[in-house]
């Protein structure tokens, strides 16, 4: 009863957190030195249709809009807007009714005013999804989920960080500090969510292991083809060397995954045993072997999934435009495919690291049959 009762009390704190932390983004407006409108009203002036230089079809759109504004010297007033959008939306947006702008105010020689938009506000929409995601941790994961979120918050934090001593001292080297980053991710997201014990110590071992092989092996075969068929033209507006950004990025990108089956592979054998503390070296070895097999597809393939995903606008440009489909893949995939197969690499090396690592472990605590 009491357990349910301190449940309850919890419970009933993150509610009373979600609810005043919305209300107060929904009602936050005269925290912005910008101006903002809500739309009240939005009419279609005329519609256009266009052929551009690559002879793609498209249709210009013009709305005129009723615009409360909600903040300022004007607050209170209405004033009209205009927005055109195209049908793709790529670069702009269609506005409905209760949309909130981000907008400027102009004032004519005859003193009428209107605004012209710079933007939407979407704090409201982040905080929305912000709360979904927490609440699905916390009710799915319970302690754990709190854990995972503090790390999540911490991690993005000390990257930040990371990121701006960078910036701030062209001398430091990015790839030492990516280093040292790893370290410190690794050893905190896996002692704040797994605790102090045998398996979170095989998995920051293993974590690390594996992550610095296969970006070694990375690196290895990239200095052996000399980076044949790599194009870093989507890096080309760095003002940094951009290779070294290329590999910092290789760095964090492999380390997630790693990461995931490294505490897999030891949390599964250390409950197997703690289960079955009679089991053999040979059985636990095996068990071990069929959980990263069984782990090894899936991963790769959302390693592989998760980088593509990104290039595919850029793909069906490409296509639509009549590109080769060897050039498109090529001038547009090598660096994510590179990433994809780090990635890779980090998971199969980590499988077997894992496994003897939480074995070493388990026979250092415990004897265990042979």
């Amino acid at each position: 009863m009491m357990i349910n009762r301190k449940r309850m009390m919890w419970f009933s704190l993150l509610g009373v957190l979600c609810v005043s932390s919305l209300y107060f983004v929904f009602h936050n407006h005269a925290l912005y030195e910008q101006t903002i409108g809500e739309v009240t009203s939005v009419t279609t002036l005329n519609q256009e249709n266009t052929i551009d230089q690559y002879e793609n079809e498209d249709t210009l759109y013009t709305q005129q809009l009723t615009l409360t504004l909600k903040n300022g010297a004007h607050q209170g007033q209405e004033v009209i807007a205009e927005n055109g959008y195209s049908t793709s939306q790529a670069n702009d947006y269609e506005l409905k009714k209760g949309t909130e702008l981000f907008v400027t105010m102009k004032e004519a020689k005859d003193g009428t005013q209107s605004a012209t938009i710079d933007g939407v506000k979407r704090d409201k929409y982040l905080a929305i999804i912000i709360w979904m995601l927490l609440l699905m941790l916390i009710v799915v994961s319970k302690k754990q989920g709190v854990f995972a979120i503090v790390t999540l918050c911490t991690n993005a934090f000390i990257l930040s960080y990371a990121l701006d001593l960078y910036i701030a001292n062209e001398q430091a080297s990015l790839l030492f500090i990516c280093s040292i980053c790893i370290l410190i991710f690794t050893i905190f997201s896996l002692l704040v969510v797994n605790g102090v014990n045998k398996k979170t110590a095989a998995a920051i071992i293993a974590t690390l292991i594996g992550t610095a092989v296969s970006l070694a092996i990375t690196f290895l075969v990239l200095k052996l083809t000399n980076e044949q068929g790599l194009y870093y033209e989507e890096l080309q507006f760095l003002t940094r060397p951009y290779k070294t950004v290329f590999f910092a990025g290789l760095f964090l990108g492999a380390l997630g995954a790693v990461m995931d089956v490294a505490i897999t592979i030891s949390s599964s054998l250390v409950t197997l045993y703690e289960e079955h503390p009679t089991i053999s070296i040979k059985a636990l070895t095996q068990s071990g072997l069929e959980i990263g097999k069984d782990i090894m597809g899936t991963m790769t393939n959302i390693l592989f999934f998760a980088y593509i995903s990104g290039s595919i606008p850029i793909l069906i440009l490409y296509f639509k435009n009549a590109g080769a489909f060897g050039y498109t893949l090529s001038i547009n995939l090598s660096l994510e495919i590179v990433r994809a197969l780090a990635g890779g690499i980090g998971i199969v090396v980590t499988i077997p690291v894992a496994l003897y690592v939480t074995i070493l472990f388990i026979l250092k605590s415990k004897k265990v049959v042979k």
